[in-house]
Formats: structure tokens, C-alpha cells, sequence
């Protein structure tokens, strides 16, 4: 088992290490979407929202679960917590760009 945890955390900072050479060079990270949002502009981000929106809600039951000895996967709690923080931050940095992207156009001169 620990043998397969060392091997998963190499793994996750080989990624991480190559994220931040890409990151530092400005190269695009490609994003792996599973079920791309079909239809408008609203309904991907509606879309977006009850992802992010689902995955705190499932993160925070599991952690009620340990908290209430209900369950004693504390490390798949902590994994759900921080995939729906990173989600969260996530959503945000994207709305701060359309923001901010909206502002621009505003104020594109006629």
C-alpha cells in the first residue's frame, strides 16, 4: 500500500512540476473537460456553478461523516475538501476574467 501511495505522489509531483514549468513559461495548460457544456454562454456557466456547487455539497457530507463516526475515511474527506476548494478558486479566477474582460470591452473606444 505504501508502495502505491509513493508511486500515486510521485506521480502527482512529476504533474505538479511540469504545471509549474508551464505556468512559468506561459505555455497553455490543456484543460480535460469530460461533458463539455453544450448550448449557450448562461447555460455553461450555470453548468459550471452546480458542478462546483455539487462537489462542496458532497465534500461537506463526508466530512460531517467523520465528524459524526459515521464513516472513517478521513483521507477521502480531505481529497473531496480540497477538489472542491480547488473547483471553487477555480470558478472564481474565471469569473474575475470575464470581469474583467467585460471592462475591457466597455471601455473599448467607439
Amino acid at each position: 500500500m505504501s508502495n502505491q501511495n509513493s508511486m500515486i505522489q510521485s506521480e502527482m509531483l512529476q504533474r505538479m512540476a511540469v504545471m509549474r514549468e508551464q505556468a512559468q513559461t506561459g505555455t497553455q495548460i490543456a484543460v480535460n473537460v469530460s461533458h463539455p457544456p453544450t448550448g449557450n454562454f448562461q447555460a455553461a456557466m450555470q453548468q459550471a456553478v452546480r458542478r462546483v456547487d455539487n462537489q462542496q455539497h458532497f465534500a461537506h457530507q463526508l466530512t460531517a461523516d467523520v465528524d459524526a463516526g459515521r464513516s472513517d475515511d478521513l483521507v477521502g474527506a480531505m481529497v473531496a475538501s480540497q477538489k472542491a476548494s480547488i473547483s471553487f478558486s477555480a470558478l472564481t479566477q474565471v469569473r474575475n476574467k470575464l470581469l474583467a474582460a467585460y471592462d475591457d470591452v466597455l471601455k473599448m473606444p467607439l
